[in-house]
């Protein structure tokens, strides 16, 4: 079973300067740059994630204030016998606060699997049998709740 990512919606409520460096195994120049994210849930929530490599900080191009919708990677490093969690934000869109279906955000192919739309014929309810009381049990009078 693999770990996947994480959607989280909300504001931006701290922006950190990048941080750049090189590499010391490869040489190679990097550069990274830390958020902090809130919800708007009646009880918010905040987070701290990253961005790595300087091309998708420009691609994201996320400053505080901004409302967005961030696809989060968690992962565990080990350091002195203690693990310390790295969260790296992988897709980020930008959230316009006054649409109207805030907190809903477009489904895209992807996340719908690329499946064909489901026709109204195939919404239907059905009739299933209830083996216990031997009738329909789709009307959902027989529920427990």
């Amino acid at each position: 079973m693999a770990l996947q990512g994480i959607e989280v919606e909300g504001v931006i409520i701290k922006e950190y300067p990048a941080k750049e460096g090189t590499s010391q195994r490869t040489g190679n120049a990097w550069k990274s740059q830390e958020f902090v994210i809130q919800t708007k849930d009646q009880y918010p929530r905040a987070c701290l994630f990253h961005v790595f490599g300087a091309d998708r900080i420009a691609q994201f191009n996320i400053h505080q204030g901004d409302t967005v919708h961030v696809w989060l990677d968690i992962n565990a490093h080990a350091w002195q016998d203690r693990y310390f969690n790295d969260i790296n934000c992988y897709q980020c869109d930008h959230v316009d606060p006054n649409a109207v279906n805030a907190g809903v955000p477009p489904m895209s192919g992807s996340q719908l699997g690329g499946t064909a739309p489901v026709s109204p014929a195939a919404t239907t309810q059905q009739t299933t049998q209830d083996p216990l009381n031997g009738g329909d049990s789709s009307n959902g009078e027989d529920l427990p709740f």
